[in-house]
């Protein structure tokens, strides 16, 4: 069953973020934009831009190629890592822990939000993102 089966509001409400290694992530970058018109900003990924099918609020899903030896993934050994948007990152990361899940100690807050990590049954390396209130990042620019 899932939560909207029970009634319960999901963990998750969209894909944040999709990261992933590259030999050369500014000319993939730029292989991307010519051929798939994906517009790849000055600090390398994009973003893509939707609305949440729960709220209709604004929203967007960061694309972006990392370095082939970026740590960011740790402790993960998959060249990629996803981004799932949550709106109460506290309660979802207790909630995995409750449950057993591999959540770690790991938590960042910037001016995008707060982020907390898990890892997957398959050693995957998920960051979770509560988007920061007036997060300039989910609504398209003027």
């Amino acid at each position: 069953m899932t939560d909207t089966d029970q009634g319960r509001k999901p963990r998750v409400h969209g894909l944040g973020g999709v990261f992933f290694k590259a030999r050369d992530p500014a000319a993939l970058s730029q292989w991307y934009a010519r051929h798939l018109g994906i517009d790849a900003q000055d600090w390398g990924g994009a973003l893509m831009f939707w609305n949440r099918a729960d709220t209709g609020e604004s929203a967007c899903t960061v694309w972006s190629p990392f370095k082939a030896d970026t740590e960011y993934f740790k402790p993960s050994d998959k060249p990629y890592m996803l981004n799932y948007r949550v709106d109460d990152l506290a309660g979802t990361l207790a909630a995995l822990r409750a449950e057993g899940c591999q959540v770690l100690d790991r938590y960042e807050e910037s001016e995008q939000g707060k982020f907390g990590y898990v890892v997957d049954p398959e050693g995957a390396l998920i960051e979770l993102w509560q988007p920061a209130p007036d997060d300039a990042s989910t609504a398209p620019p003027a």
